[in-house]
């Protein structure tokens, strides 16, 4: 493949944008190379400035579960763009996707739409916060809920430990109040609420993690946490920006079936627009302004582009046997890449929740940030520069999650798998 224009264009952009890229990740600093500059999509394939194609596992990183430029949100969104991009007024289609969340996820009474993740996450913890009148939150070391300095912190010495900011601008009195603990660890869960007892308002987590590689809940976990949080007092936050509406329709809290008290939104709902949500139950949610004291606000929340495609988006995933197809496309690219590694033994270990999945380079298991740490990111770079240069775009991080489509079609799969032997070959 030729990737002179894309090349080119990332030369321009690192003289006028921080580091090339107005994300990290998409710089390839963790795999090498340059990124490829897209220019379009349509379907499970992306298209870069140089032409090449690619079967694509990113998907906007979640959000185009129906495959790109999918023509039902496509002409939703031209259609409600013709009748104005933004007014910073309350719009029918707010009252409409808020019905389909609170429709759709177990946990949901009451919902308000802002405009990113991160938002979303940052707003939740402050209710929380203003609900219980306490400051501490807990979240999971290697769970990322966006860049919101409390999120920004790593373990310390003990379960005890105060957050230790992991980014330069990020107060060491802002994380103070930030626990963390070991993703699938109860009993570490268990420790650190009894050395805080009656301090902590929150515990914010990921029930399917996708930015440590995607990992799976140990039987019994999720029910553990709901457990202790109910019984000490403390909101539980599911994040499901990433597993809302892709692991199950109701997310991540109807595939296991334990309901938290809160929950945050993102990607999916927004259908490919820049999009968040927080909601919960009704008497937390009502500590939210301007029906109570906790202030969040927004010019273009709920703006009625991303409202539209989150609407289309959603009206689609409610259809019956969604979620059983794209359970089986999953299954099939995993059973797949099992066999490519088995042929060259190669140490891999597979991991899969629904329409989200990852490859780690190590025998494995894995089963939370540590364990994770121990992947071959090395091998990794390599699978991942190989997959690319035959046509298959990947996360292009070791610690990240793919995400498969309802447009990727047996012959995308076939073709992957194809790719993947050839390249493990060179391993």
């Amino acid at each position: 493949m030729k990737h002179d224009q894309s090349s080119a264009l990332f030369e321009e952009a690192k003289k006028i944008i921080p580091g090339g890229v107005n994300s990290p990740v998409r710089a390839f600093a963790a795999v090498g190379g340059n990124p490829p500059f897209i220019a379009s999509a349509k379907g499970s394939k992306i298209y870069d400035v140089d032409g090449n194609a690619y079967i694509d596992y990113v998907g906007s990183w979640g959000p185009m579960i129906l495959g790109h430029a999918y023509p039902p949100v496509i002409e939703a969104t031209a259609k409600a763009l013709e009748a104005g991009a933004s007014f910073g007024a309350p719009t029918p289609l707010e009252v409409e996707m808020a019905k389909l969340v609170v429709q759709c996820v177990p946990s949901v009474d009451v919902v308000r739409m802002v405009n990113s993740g991160t938002e979303a996450t940052m707003s939740a913890i402050r209710v929380a916060r203003g609900f219980t009148g306490k400051d501490k939150i807990v979240k999971c070391e290697g769970c990322y809920h966006g860049h919101e300095d409390s999120f920004l912190v790593k373990a310390g010495s003990g379960l005890t430990t105060f957050g230790v900011p992991t980014s330069p601008g990020v107060p060491a009195d802002v994380t103070k109040n930030t626990l963390t603990v070991k993703y699938n660890d109860l009993e570490g869960f268990e420790a650190l609420v009894k050395a805080n007892k009656g301090e902590i308002a929150c515990f914010i987590l990921e029930p399917v993690p996708g930015n440590m590689g995607c990992l799976e809940p140990k039987e019994g976990y999720l029910e553990g946490v709901r457990e202790i949080t109910a019984r000490e007092g403390i909101v539980l936050i599911f994040d499901e920006v990433m597993s809302g509406f892709r692991v199950a329709l109701g997310g991540a809290q109807e595939r296991f079936g334990v309901t938290p008290d809160m929950t945050t939104m993102g990607k999916i709902i927004g259908g490919g627009l820049p999009v968040g949500a927080y909601g919960g139950k009704h008497e937390i949610m009502e500590k939210v302004s301007p029906v109570g004291p906790v202030y969040q606000a927004g010019t273009l929340s709920g703006n009625p582009l991303a409202m539209t495609a989150g609407i289309a988006t959603l009206k689609e995933l409610k259809k019956p046997g969604t979620y059983e197809t794209l359970e089986a496309k999953a299954a099939k690219l995993e059973a797949g890449m099992r066999a490519v590694a088995a042929k060259y033994e190669i140490p891999a270990f597979f991991t899969r929740v629904g329409a989200m999945f990852t490859t780690f380079f190590q025998a494995g298991p894995v089963y939370d940030y540590d364990t994770a740490l121990k992947s071959d990111t090395a091998r990794f770079g390599k699978f991942f520069l190989g997959m690319l240069e035959r046509g298959v775009n990947l996360a292009p991080s070791q610690f990240e999650a793919g995400f498969m489509s309802l447009a990727h079609s047996d012959e995308d799969i076939e073709r992957t798998v194809e790719a993947a032997d050839e390249v493990w070959a060179t391993l």
